[in-house]
């Protein structure tokens, strides 16, 4: 059967794409930033997983005011870069597992969560920014990705607690899927940052270790962190740390810390990254 061994959680920052793309990645800005997913890039291609559930938001590129689905999921084959208003990033389109992605969506909806199902969308920096900072600059994409997007815009967003419960179900549904597939669960966004108001800029560094701390020494306080503190302390857009809850409610109560890596600024933005292995 199919079995998550791994979860992967980082901030989704356009800025980080330019940097790739624009190949400023020895720039002094820049360069500790990246340096943070070097061992994240050995370590992957060691793991070579066959499928990433990639848990990100969409910045109104595929959704917009007239549709705001709480929890999506991609069923279709493949999904090509959006254009966020500067044409599509230069990297290639996501391809998914069709036949899990469909076996998810089915197995989540009987589990009680209302799944939209989404057969063509185009993806933005939210989920082509992480797997760039993993996997670089390749033709392809060396692993299939579903593409699971969350409503973290538009308020009001689903709770940690429920983000978490939905981690629990997609575990449930990847172990019920019959194909031997190494998967792994990333959760991306954060981590604190505003971008308008007379609170753009805020950084709440001491906040952000403080979740990263208790991703594994603390989970339990997480999941139960209110929206309003989202707001007061990590800015407006802090509140994408829910989607960090779905890939750790995904790996269940036995994990090990494998790497961490935290930096003040990208883009007027923290930029926090995790990896966890599940433990038998």
């Amino acid at each position: 059967m199919a079995r998550i061994t791994a979860g992967v959680a980082t901030s989704h920052v356009p800025l980080l794409g330019v940097g790739i793309d624009q190949g400023k990645m020895d720039d002094p800005y820049f360069k500790p930033i990246y340096e943070g997913y070097e061992w994240s890039k050995k370590w992957i291609a060691e793991e070579k997983p066959d499928v990433i559930i990639l848990v990100y938001n969409d910045h109104a590129s595929a959704f917009d005011m007239n549709l705001i689905p709480t929890f999506a999921i991609g069923c279709a084959d493949e999904f090509q870069p959006a254009d966020e208003g500067w044409g599509p990033r230069p990297v290639p389109p996501v391809k998914n597992h069709a036949d899990m992605a469909w076996h998810i969506a089915q197995s989540l909806i009987l589990d009680e969560f209302d799944m939209t199902i989404i057969n063509q969308m185009d993806v933005d920096h939210g989920l082509t920014v992480p797997l760039s900072l993993l996997y670089g600059q390749p033709e392809a994409w060396p692993v299939k990705v579903i593409p699971l997007a969350v409503n973290v815009v538009t308020y009001p967003p689903p709770s940690g607690n429920r983000c978490w419960m939905l981690g629990e179900a997609i575990a449930r549904a990847v172990e019920s899927f019959e194909e031997d597939l190494n998967v792994q669960i990333w959760g991306t966004g954060g981590m604190s940052h505003q971008l308008q108001g007379p609170r753009a800029g805020l950084i709440n560094a001491e906040w952000d270790q403080k979740f990263l701390d208790d991703l594994t020494a603390d989970p339990e306080r997480l999941r139960h962190i209110p929206h309003i503190e989202y707001l007061r302390e990590t800015g407006s857009e802090g509140i994408e740390m829910v989607m960090w809850l779905i890939m750790r409610g995904a790996l269940g109560p036995n994990i090990k810390e494998l790497h961490r890596h935290f930096h003040v600024p990208a883009s007027n933005t923290a930029v926090g990254h995790i990896v966890l292995e599940k433990e038998a």
